[in-house]
């Protein structure tokens, strides 16, 4: 009988050990997986990155030449400058020093002319429009070269490219080995990056534009969101009596939150442009859009945050003698303002990444000015990324990359932003 036991129980703690060691096998896969799965989320991330980091790094300098020019006083009116055709003047000049002087005005001038961006004739006209005396003498100028240069000089294309993949000819690609040899390159950061507005010629494009465009969408976009979302928050979740209204709201804010953002641009133009006639391409319209985009994101945030509030907080300054507009405003909102914060600052670094709103309210044009108010045209970083990825010059698709990293940093300062703020503020129960 003893030994019948003792067999029942070596069974049982048999069973219990295989049971616990497959247990920990399954524990140890699991672990396994998610090592795994983050693994392969981390590379994705490093891949595209990287792609991006590779392709754009490129923009963030670029190539001047230094052109001596011979401002000859019978081809410059010193009363109006800028009708002198110095394109040519310089184009001329530069192939008689190569011994072609004979061909000035044929295919081989518009060859050498396209070497140079066409910041050369303005950067010439403004030099003599201060400075007259300067006409009869050679002066050298520092120009930015063409796109399709630059690109030569970043290696991005060569003589061995085939001649329908660059615009160079082998002439322009031996007159721009010249310029090297003599010493008349210079690379530098490309300051015009970031302190000009789009430009149909890649060289001269810049995001300054559509960041001070971005930035007065998002001012438009805070300035309507914030106040009206944490409101609407605190009266659904402190104020408002629970009944089938109230519910049927809360569901509808929970939809709203997940609507495509393309529908939030049809009813910006069907409602801001073709019924209240706000100007099209502007920063008012575009953050109006984004504000109503935003507005279910920071309402269900800011009532998780007034939720995550211990229910004693409320009790005891009721105990107090506090009147329930005094408890939500002077000690729960209080309490709950770094999870609003954070919930605000999140959906408004989405907003800012948004592009399919903007490009039904006008926002995918072209446009070279930088805005100075709200109600004038502007661009906008993401647009402004579709616009150069979809422009024929190669130029513009490293300045697009250049663009995403640019954009890309703006989110991330902004979600570091709402994590520190989190964690200064936060506080435990």
């Amino acid at each position: 009988m003893t030994e019948t036991r003792d067999a029942m129980t070596a069974t049982r703690l048999d069973r219990l050990r295989g049971g616990l060691k497959r247990r920990y096998a399954r524990e140890a896969r699991f672990r396994l997986y998610g090592i795994l799965a983050i693994g392969v989320a981390v590379a994705f991330l490093a891949l595209l990155l990287g792609r991006i980091i590779d392709q754009g790094h490129t923009a963030f300098y670029a190539h001047d030449v230094s052109v001596p020019v011979y401002l000859d006083p019978a081809e410059i009116d010193p009363a109006y400058p800028q009708g002198t055709n110095f394109e040519q003047m310089v184009a001329q000049q530069q192939l008689a020093s190569r011994g072609l002087e004979g061909d000035a005005a044929g295919p081989l001038a518009a060859e050498m002319r396209g070497l140079f961006s066409s910041e050369l004739k303005f950067e010439i006209a403004r030099r003599v429009a201060e400075d007259p005396s300067l006409i009869g003498q050679t002066v050298t100028f520092d120009v930015p070269v063409s796109d399709e240069a630059d690109l030569y000089f970043k290696d991005e294309i060569s003589i061995d490219t085939p001649p329908e993949q660059r615009r160079l000819t082998n002439q322009q690609i031996g007159w721009l080995d010249q310029l090297e040899d003599d010493g008349n390159v210079r690379a530098h950061f490309n300051s015009r990056l970031f302190t000009s507005g789009d430009s149909t010629e890649p060289e001269l494009a810049g995001v300054l534009g559509a960041v001070i465009g971005s930035a007065l969408m998002l001012m438009v976009t805070a300035f309507l969101a914030l106040p009206i979302g944490v409101a609407a928050a605190v009266y659904l979740e402190e104020f408002a009596p629970r009944n089938r209204l109230s519910a049927l709201i809360e569901v509808n804010i929970n939809n709203l939150a997940a609507v495509p953002s393309i529908v939030y641009g049809l009813l910006g133009l069907a409602l801001f442009i073709n019924w209240m006639h706000l100007p099209r391409s502007s920063p008012l319209v575009g953050g109006l859009v984004l504000a109503l985009m935003a507005l279910p994101t920071i309402i269900i945030a800011t009532r998780s945050s007034l939720k995550a509030v211990p229910p004693s907080i409320r009790e005891a300054a009721l105990a107090m003698g506090a009147s329930r507009t005094q408890t939500v405003f002077q000690h729960v909102l209080p309490l709950a303002l770094p999870g609003v914060m954070t919930g605000a600052i999140i959906s408004l670094a989405h907003a800012l990444g948004e592009t399919a709103p903007l490009l039904l309210i006008g926002m995918v044009s072209f446009i070279p000015g930088i805005a100075s108010s709200i109600t004038e045209p502007t661009g906008a970083l993401p647009s402004l990324i579709y616009i150069w990825e979809n422009a024929s010059e190669r130029s513009f698709h490293e300045r697009t990359a250049a663009a995403i990293m640019v954009l890309l940093t703006f989110m991330i300062v902004m979600n570091a932003a709402a994590i520190l703020l989190r964690r200064h503020f936060e506080r435990r129960w």
